[in-house]
């Protein structure tokens, strides 16, 4: 499973002009999702997100949590992610998980998100054509690759 994590002031998703999920101070995550993807891979990418210290702390230092910090998640989907560019001009996506097992474990990420935060977890709609608008805060974006725990 991959993840880009971005910090933000704000963000949401629209699908056909309604917003669907919408955030203020937090996470924007965008997941994808690959065939070898487990539940292991979904409980330890979200103890990450949960811990990772990438708020300021009083001292304007990235040393909270949005955990401690009280922060909101979006989570949008996207298959992109597992995107390969090695050979020619256009992307494969051979290694993005078929819908049915991709919504699955994605559900299963939020559910978790959900459990550890103890809140609701915001998100786009799984497979739509989705607008996303965020204000990054920093910039602050960090990548995840359950497969590559460096």
């Amino acid at each position: 499973m991959r993840l880009v994590i971005q910090r933000v002031s704000e963000a949401s998703a629209k699908v056909e002009g309604k917003i669907t999920g919408q955030i203020f101070y937090g996470l924007l995550i965008l997941a994808g999702v690959e065939d070898s993807d487990t539940q292991e891979d979904i409980d330890w990418l979200a103890n990450k997100v949960v811990n990772l210290r990438i708020f300021n702390d009083e001292n304007g230092v990235m040393n909270k949590s949005v955990l401690e910090t009280k922060g909101e998640i979006l989570v949008i989907s996207q298959f992109t992610l597992f995107a390969s560019t090695k050979k020619g001009n256009r992307p494969s996506y051979i290694r993005a998980s078929k819908p049915e097992f991709a919504c699955r474990m994605y559900e299963n990420f939020k559910e978790k998100l959900q459990i550890l935060l103890n809140k609701k977890i915001e998100s786009g709609v799984f497979g739509a054509d989705m607008k996303v608008s965020l204000l990054n805060d920093g910039p602050v974006t960090i990548l995840m690759d359950s497969k590559n725990k460096e």
